[in-house]
């Protein structure tokens, strides 16, 4: 087994539902209770949850990407296993972008499969769910780059936890209104805007998180 392939089994048995890590049971859980107690805070108004349920689908969606941040990447910094990939020629950027990857499959495809009660649960009909769904796949890769970018800058820093919850959600305000804003009648080009930003943001997080561990271990 390459050193890659070794590297993306153990990040999705820590992160993946029913890995040893707890898996992604919480965040998956934690969406559909989102979906299922907003009804009751907004009314029985089925034109009102129509109008809104997809804007609260994706406040979810960050919610439940941004739970696990706190074991994302520290443990591995306390542990030194950073100092021993990069003695076995391992980057830290091909770390990040593995880890990357590992954290958006134990959330991304399984809020996606999610979407579908809790669409039922917002009274989202059929065409609206297909975009929500599309919207997902476009923007959750993002959100998993956000994720991973706070992790690796609060590393080391005392309540970081709260720390990271303030620092996400500026970060994704500009996928949440795009990608809830693709729902709208005008907004056709939502879903283009949400998959440039993802992109951009998942291009970046392996870069800027490798720099950031760097700082932190050099110092």
């Amino acid at each position: 087994m390459t050193p890659i392939a070794a590297l993306l089994r153990r990040d999705l048995a820590r992160f993946v539902p029913g890995g040893r890590g707890g898996g992604t049971l919480l965040p998956l859980l934690f969406f559909l209770a989102v979906a299922m107690v907003y009804p009751f805070a907004v009314g029985p108004d089925a034109r009102l949850l129509a109008a809104t349920g997809g804007g609260v689908i994706w406040v979810a969606a960050l919610l439940a990407a941004i739970l696990p941040l706190d074991r994302l990447l520290a443990d591995d910094v306390e542990q030194g296993l950073f100092d021993q990939w990069a003695l076995r020629g391992i980057s830290e950027e091909l770390v990040i972008a593995i880890r990357l990857l590992a954290h958006w499959l134990s959330f991304g495809p399984f809020l996606m499969l999610a979407a579908v009660p809790a669409s039922a649960l917002v009274g989202i009909d059929g065409e609206t769910l297909w975009l929500v769904e599309l919207g997902l796949l476009a923007g959750t890769p993002g959100l998993a780059a956000i994720g991973i970018l706070i992790a690796s800058l609060t590393i080391g820093l005392r309540g970081s936890a709260a720390l990271a919850g303030l620092l996400a959600i500026p970060l994704a305000v500009p996928l949440l209104v795009f990608g809830a804003g693709s729902l709208s009648p005008v907004g056709a080009g939502g879903l283009a805007l949400t998959a440039a930003i993802s992109l951009l943001l998942v291009a970046i997080a392996p870069f800027a998180g490798a720099a950031a561990i760097r700082a932190t271990r050099e110092g």
